[in-house]
């Protein structure tokens, strides 16, 4: 089983940046893809972005040219840096990994406001 732990929310004005962080520990050779879902106050969990085993990367519509996901295999985390940040980014941001089921992280806050 895998075991993540997600770091790096915070209060951020808008236009401004944040970095998310989401150590994975465990069995982490059979993750095939990992990535990042949302969700904001009365609002259903949204897709963000996911990285595969072999690098390539999909964004939501929304992040699409703002947020870049990437992954440090040496260190078994992966990042989500956010640039551009807008109020309506606004959410708890969970990790996620694929193992043959989906194991997801405690969840971090971001919130965007001036």
């Amino acid at each position: 089983q895998v075991r993540l732990v997600e770091s790096g929310g915070g209060l951020v004005q808008p236009g401004g940046s944040l970095r998310l962080s989401c150590a994975a520990s465990g069995s982490i050779f059979s993750i095939s893809r990992m990535g990042w879902y949302r969700q904001a106050p009365g609002k259903q969990r949204e897709f963000v972005a996911f990285i595969t085993s072999a690098g390539r990367t999909t964004y939501a519509d929304s992040v699409k040219g703002r947020f870049t996901i990437s992954r440090d295999n040496a260190k078994n985390t992966v990042y989500l840096q956010m640039n551009s940040l807008k109020p309506e980014d606004t959410a708890v941001y969970y990790c996620y990994a694929e193992e043959g089921v989906t194991q997801w992280g405690q969840g971090t806050q971001v919130t965007v406001s001036s």
